[in-house]
């Protein structure tokens, strides 16, 4: 599954701030827009395995996995 995700940011006096737009609490700070790029996707990647985890957990046994396409 490809997914793609929006990042929305912003340059303010020195520095770069960026959201994700789809995943809430995935936001970083950094210097130049390159590292606040970076830092987004690390952070979006570590949140998302993070959620896939804390769902399974969840559900305990018997559980199952299908696919949604937005």
């Amino acid at each position: 599954m490809n997914n793609s995700y929006t990042a929305v940011i912003k340059q303010e006096d020195d520095c770069w701030i960026g959201w994700i737009e789809e995943i809430s609490g995935v936001n970083c700070q950094k210097k130049s827009r390159e590292e606040l790029m970076e830092t987004l996707k690390v952070t979006l990647e570590e949140a998302v395995k993070f959620n896939r985890q804390d769902a399974i957990t969840s559900a305990g046994t018997g559980y199952y996995e299908e696919q949604i396409a937005l």
